[in-house]
């Protein structure tokens, strides 16, 4: 296989591999949640106190795929695996470096930050099934906690945890919308994303064009799995693994996609739950990708929390 031609300059780093500086955009202004605006819109991000509407967090996963391929070669975009606590929200405008250390042929750590050196996200990048990865080691983390009453997903804790969801069948088209949770098509993405790519929108080592890690979560969750979170109540993403079983993915190609709640847990201003996505392919019948996906809601944006 030839490597991909990414528009991303990478240095050589001691003990790694560093990205440039970018931009990322916001492309979630627009986006509907159950009839009500989401912590991306400007007037609902500064009811809850924060500096601006943040730029959703798998966009910055984007800036890893360059990096990862240098390090792992193109069976990154098969069997690679990318985990990530998000630490700090960014608003579009911010600067944003990606880096990878403690580099092997098969795993490395991860970390975004911003121009000031506000951290961003931390985590890990591996290669195949064998690799214990930052949400792995979260996870056992939080479930030694107790979890305590919970008035805004209670519903979800007490129905669906451990329940497997009907799948949906699901589509990632150039130019088809992505349904109200992602008002943009995959051109529109490909138009602002941080790095470009030949594989994203043509010929690709696989046969035809696939679809960029970041929009791995898109695909996922642009349908379902429809959970009673009490509303209205606003949203964020905690935490994101997204893992190729038997990649890539590919545009244009029908998957199947069953979501199961696996954890649920809250901090003092959130109540948050896990949901793992299975990806399968709807033709060949083989497990292509999983989503696991930690998102939460604010306490203080559910107006009859109690006190």
């Amino acid at each position: 296989m030839r490597f991909v031609s990414f528009d991303t300059v990478i240095e050589q780093t001691e003990g790694g591999l560093a990205g440039p500086t970018r931009h990322p955009v916001q492309m979630l202004a627009e986006q509907d949640i159950a009839g009500q605006t989401s912590v991306h819109d400007d007037d609902r991000a500064a009811e809850l106190g924060l500096a601006g509407a943040p730029i959703e967090g798998p966009t910055h996963f984007s800036q890893f795929d360059p990096l990862c391929v240098e390090a792992f070669g193109p069976a990154w975009f098969e069997r690679g695996c990318i985990s990530a606590h998000f630490q700090t929200m960014v608003v579009e405008g911010e600067s944003v470096a990606a880096r990878l250390s403690e580099v092997t042929p098969t795993a490395a750590r991860i970390d975004a930050a911003k121009g000031d050196g506000t951290p961003v996200l931390t985590g890990t990048a591996t290669l195949g099934p064998e690799h214990s990865t930052e949400l792995d080691e979260r996870r056992a983390r939080l479930a030694e906690r107790e979890v305590g009453d919970l008035h805004v997903i209670d519903r979800v804790a007490g129905e669906h945890v451990g329940v497997t969801h009907d799948s949906v069948t699901v589509t990632m088209r150039a130019d088809s919308h992505n349904g109200p949770l992602y008002p943009f098509t995959l051109t529109q993405k490909l138009g602002a994303i941080t790095e470009r790519s030949g594989w994203y929108d043509g010929d690709s080592p696989w046969g035809g064009p696939i679809v960029p890690t970041e929009m791995l979560s898109v695909l996922a969750f642009q349908r379902g799995p429809g959970l009673p979170v009490r509303r209205p109540s606003v949203g964020l993403f905690i935490d994101l693994e997204v893992r190729f079983v038997e990649g890539p993915v590919f545009v244009g190609r029908r998957y199947d996609v069953a979501h199961r709640v696996v954890q649920v847990g809250q901090s003092r201003s959130v109540e948050s739950w896990w949901t793992e996505a299975t990806v399968t392919d709807a033709e060949a019948g083989i497990v292509a990708a999983t989503v696991l996906l930690h998102q939460g809601v604010f306490k203080a944006s559910y107006p009859d929390y109690p006190t």
